[in-house]
């Protein structure tokens, strides 16, 4: 896959997960919450899921650019 893919698929990704982060049984408490706390939950959520994604993005980085290196 080139890298305009990965790029790509990884913008889908993220995109996707920060327009529906909950879960059925998160859904239903933030919407006993409020909105504001609603909101909060939201962002807490999408910031977690987004910590191991940066991370591995990172890693497969380094090693894409490793093997790139290591052919020429």
């Amino acid at each position: 896959m080139g890298m305009k893919k990965w790029i790509v698929t990884g913008g889908l990704i993220i995109w996707a997960s920060i327009a529906g982060a909950q879960c059925s049984i998160c859904t239903k408490t933030a919407s006993q919450l409020g909105k504001e706390s609603a909101e909060g939950l939201n962002g807490g959520i999408v910031y977690l899921m987004m910590v191991p994604f940066v991370i591995g993005g990172y890693i497969g980085y380094r090693w894409w650019k490793q093997e790139k290196s290591s052919a020429s």
